[in-house]
């Protein structure tokens, strides 16, 4: 990899806070079929890192069947001359023009506009039968009117113009990031950016990298696609008591769904991991340090199935348990003091909790696929009572907005009760001293209506997983 601070910020260890991305990258490859090396290098543009002789150095050590990957763009701006301020610039556009430079000491340089460098690096990377992938550069955290500033009109257009008339591969990445940015809006995106609006924290950097990932991907470069891992993925599941009750040992004849759905995968395609712990909202599970526990197992093209809500609802600081969230999915937010942690805690929506783990998920490389929670044994005049209005709506809000997978599992599990019976549901899927937590059969119901709610959407890559 080639390019400035945003795929490698100064000495890529992060000491200032700030990560590019290109120092995540190899996360997401199999380390035992490829090394990503990071040759970018803070402040440069395309012109410093020629003229300073980086890319001598690059092109020393490329070896046939090699990938270059170039993203330069965020130091080109500025009117090129001999001051500080014009170093690193360039000619805008895609042309042959030139401007001549004499620095202080008679030195006579020759700039050239931004497309042109692009292209050198691109046919000197082939002269060494190396493989030249153009990314445009990953976009600033700067709004306007709720939309991401983009550089599609510049930058971005003439690195991809760039790409084509030199006959290299072209990531869009501008776009790729800043669709995501949309949709995540202001509010959740300055999260990524701690100490200015161009340079990432990890994991904004993870997240970039996740997406590199993707546009690598759209090329369909069989033989890159084959860098990629090929390990066995794994399925993990995390949630509350209606996913693993107790210890998942059947305890007082109570069972979470998530102990019957990996008979439905191919194990020898995919492994699955029950991590949900009861007593759970989707606020305790990640300040009891329990999702960060599953964070740290998540590889690229893992996949995470989240299930909340029946705890969400308690109070916000009571003596018990201090577990409730808000109300909703926005961005709310309510200053507390915990009585559990006896410490002061900033408390979120629902949605909120759950945007969290996406977004971390993502960042990890892993697929977060989202169900609504699962209806109690709860009845009126024959039908079940639903979420549809409540942490149903919101669930499947939070994945809209961060545009992941949705499961109504409450609905599907709800309409399969229905045409049971209320009497027959009671009978046998709950016991009569509970009407929230399954026995055996209403757990392996509840299982088979997660697969039912996977295989409905063609879109959704754990279909491949399922038995046949």
């Amino acid at each position: 990899m080639i390019g400035d601070s945003t795929v490698r910020n100064q000495s890529g260890n992060g000491g200032s806070g700030q990560w590019g991305w290109g120092t995540f990258l190899q996360d997401f490859f199999d380390s035992t079929k490829v090394e990503v090396h990071n040759h970018a290098m803070a402040g440069r543009s395309t012109r410093t890192f020629i003229k300073e002789g980086r890319w001598e150095k690059v092109m020393e050590s490329l070896k046939p069947g090699d990938y270059v990957i170039m993203q330069f763009g965020h130091n080109e701006g500025s009117k090129p001359d001999t001051t500080r301020g014009g170093y690193r610039g360039v000619l805008r556009g895609m042309g042959d023009e030139t401007q001549e430079l004499i620095w202080p000491d008679g030195t006579v340089e020759t700039v050239h506009t931004y497309g042109w460098y692009l292209m050198k690096f691109i046919k000197e990377a082939k002269s060494k039968g190396a493989y030249p992938i153009v990314a445009s550069m990953i976009p600033r955290n700067k709004f306007q009117d709720g939309s991401v500033e983009r550089a599609n009109m510049d930058f971005g257009l003439w690195a991809k113009e760039a790409a084509r008339r030199a006959g290299a591969g072209f990531v869009d990445l501008n776009s790729i990031v800043a669709d995501q940015y949309d949709q995540w809006g202001p509010e959740v995106v300055k999260g990524l950016f701690e100490k200015d609006h161009t340079h990432t924290n990890e994991a904004g950097a993870r997240i970039n990298a996740w997406s590199v990932i993707q546009g690598l991907k759209s090329l369909e470069d069989e033989k890159l696609l084959a860098l990629l891992p090929s390990k066995k993925p794994t399925l993990y599941l995390i949630g509350d008591s209606t996913v693993k009750n107790g210890q998942g040992d059947g305890s007082g004849g109570l069972w979470g769904w998530g102990d019957f759905i990996a008979p439905y995968f191919d194990k020898e395609k995919i492994k699955v991991e029950n991590h949900a712990l009861g007593g759970t909202s989707s606020r305790t599970f990640q300040t009891y340090g329990l999702w960060n526990k599953v964070l740290d197992k998540i590889e690229p093209g893992d996949f995470v199935i989240m299930q909340f809500g029946h705890n969400d609802s308690s109070p916000l600081n009571d003596d018990a348990r201090a577990r409730g969230t808000i109300r909703g999915s926005g961005l709310e937010a309510l200053h507390i003091y915990n009585p559990i942690t006896k410490q002061q805690e900033t408390v979120y929506s629902y949605g909120q909790y759950l945007r969290n783990m996406i977004l971390d998920a993502k960042a990890k490389g892993a697929t977060p696929i989202v169900c609504s929670l699962v209806p109690r044994n709860s009845w009126n005049e024959g039908k079940v009572n639903r979420a549809s209005d409540g942490y149903g709506l919101w669930a499947k809000e939070a994945a809209e907005r961060a545009e992941v997978i949705f499961i109504d599992l409450n609905t599907i599990i709800a309409d399969g009760y229905e045409s049971k019976g209320e009497a027959f549901v009671r009978e046998h899927y709950f016991n009569t001293k509970d009407h929230t937590h399954t026995i055996e059969e209403g757990a392996k119901f509840n299982a088979e209506a997660v697969v039912k709610g996977i295989s409905r959407n063609p879109e959704n890559p754990l279909n491949g997983y399922l038995k046949k």
